[in-house]
């Protein structure tokens, strides 16, 4: 019996992984959730929501697969790692408190600076004025904090 593994996600990330895997030596049995129309010619797809958590778990389960593979950092952020572990299906992706570093700049840059990591100069600012005040003091770069999908 081959193995048989659930990718997580519909974008381009997500049918590199799922060509992948159809490449490899062991030739698993590649499912897809929620997929897309390209995904569909190498996997197939479950009609689950990439974000609907106890529903992907569940579909996880009733699929008996042997590794969920999680693309989007959304569902990770989220928990859903942390959910499949509970329910006894492995899965390849950073428990919810891991991901959270990925999920919020503002968090990351915190923990980067208690743990006395290196890293550029940072304001975290929710006002305008704020953000007019901190720009105007140096080179900037600005990032939106959470999870951005799709952003390339």
């Amino acid at each position: 019996m081959s193995d048989r593994v659930l990718v997580v996600g519909s974008g381009a990330r997500e049918h590199a992984i799922v060509q992948a895997l159809n490449r490899s030596p062991r030739r698993p049995e590649v499912i897809c959730a929620p997929g897309n129309a390209g995904i569909a010619d190498d996997a197939r797809i479950l009609e689950v929501a990439g974000d609907d958590i106890r529903a992907l778990v569940d579909a996880a389960r009733a699929e008996a697969v042997d590794l969920v593979v999680v693309g989007p950092e959304m569902p990770l952020v989220a928990g859903i790692a942390d959910d499949l572990a509970e329910a006894g299906v492995r899965c390849f992706g950073p428990t919810a408190a891991a991901a959270a570093l990925e999920g919020s700049k503002a968090f990351c840059k915190e923990v980067m600076a208690d743990a006395g990591v290196p890293t550029a100069a940072h304001s975290v600012v929710t006002e305008t004025e704020a953000g007019i005040e901190a720009v105007s003091r140096y080179p900037v770069v600005i990032k939106a904090d959470g999870s951005l999908p799709a952003r390339g």
